[in-house]
């Protein structure tokens, strides 16, 4: 007798499995160069993961720059810091983080990060929603009227506090 399985329904239904992984290698050129000098490198979009998650590595410029505390209702997001110190606020208070440091954020959950002098992190965002538009609408600096940038905020799932 075996146990029941606490796994999701199977998604995949073939017998022998198929060759389906994609490799992003490290030297490709980021797809998004910020106005503060940072980049961010579509890892894995939401639309590549069929919706599952979306995973972008955020390398910020010299000088500090990063969003205020703010919250999403549908999306979690996570953040693993892979070089320097990010600042991030964790619905409480501004922690810094450093290499190694992680700091899931639950639907909900107000959180914030800052960072300079080149530190990257990880980002990801479960599920998958279309944050590429998000951020190379922000990167291009487009002018917004107070309704429109509510609209937008709105439509990507950001609620300032």
């Amino acid at each position: 007798m075996s146990l029941p399985r606490s796994y999701p329904p199977d998604s995949y239904h073939g017998t022998d499995g198929e060759p389906s992984a994609w490799l992003r290698r490290d030297d490709e050129s980021p797809d998004l160069t910020l106005a503060t000098g940072g980049t961010c490198e579509y890892l894995a979009t939401g639309d590549q993961t069929q919706g599952r998650f979306g995973l972008y590595r955020w390398t910020f410029g010299e000088d500090e720059s990063g969003p205020d505390p703010h919250f999403h209702r549908s999306i979690s997001e996570q953040f693993y810091v892979l070089s320097g110190e990010v600042v991030l606020h964790d619905g409480r208070a501004w922690v810094t983080a450093r290499p190694g440091d992680f700091l899931y954020v639950p639907e909900g959950g107000i959180h914030g990060f800052r960072g300079g002098g080149g530190a990257s992190m990880l980002l990801m965002f479960a599920p998958g929603g279309p944050r590429e538009d998000y951020f190379e609408t922000l990167a291009r600096g487009e002018q917004m009227s107070a309704e429109e940038r509510a609209g937008f905020m709105d439509r990507h799932d950001t609620y300032w506090v």
